[in-house]
């Protein structure tokens, strides 16, 4: 009887290696064939789960996405009783991925971002991502904002836009060591409850 393969299990160990590859040396370092060492598949293993590198890429970064937007859920479901406001300040917080625990993520999610300039592929499916956060800050923004006084709430759509820069920005700050952790997190922190002082 011809041996049982967990395909999806092996697609997502795929996927781990080529963020490991693409966090040591940038996209332009994941090779079908490194891929395949660093999984410890074959090559044509590589090739019979994904048809094209760039399949396996778009795979990748779904896989990155989807575990932050897990983080997120696992966060709500410890205390599931908290306000529009706790939730997108921990949603904010996880898609910033300013925990050390996390530059491994953020400097691959950066990597993906940067080819997504040359490769229309990875920006469309990052543009359909960033859409998704942004209707979920909009979202929450609209629940947590109400007008204090004569001043009006804040626009939903256009502080979920800025949010969602400034969530990418303070990833590539803190990158690059313009920033510490705890520096980024006092300007989101700050930025977050300026959207409820208005």
């Amino acid at each position: 009887m011809p041996k049982q393969v967990d395909q999806e299990g092996r697609r997502r160990l795929i996927a781990e290696a080529v963020c490991a590859l693409a966090e040591e040396h940038g996209l332009e370092g994941v090779t079908l064939r490194d891929v395949a060492g660093r999984a410890g598949v074959s090559m044509g293993a590589v090739q019979r789960c994904f048809g094209t590198k760039e399949e396996m890429l778009l795979f990748a970064l779904h896989d990155i996405g989807e575990r932050v937007t897990e983080r997120v859920r696992a966060r709500l479901l410890e205390s599931p009783a908290q306000s529009p406001a706790t939730v997108l300040g921990h949603a904010a917080t996880e898609v910033s991925l300013l925990r050390e625990e996390h530059r491994a993520e953020a400097r691959v999610w950066l990597a993906f971002v940067a080819q997504a300039a040359v490769s229309e592929s990875l920006a469309g499916t990052l543009r359909t991502s960033y859409a998704a956060l942004q209707d979920s800050f909009a979202r929450l923004i609209a629940e947590a904002a109400a007008p204090k006084g004569p001043d009006p709430a804040p626009d939903p759509e256009r502080e979920a836009r800025a949010l969602l820069a400034l969530a990418d920005g303070l990833t590539a700050h803190v990158l690059i060591g313009h920033l510490t952790p705890p520096q980024a997190q006092d300007v989101l922190h700050t930025h977050l409850s300026s959207l409820w002082s208005r």
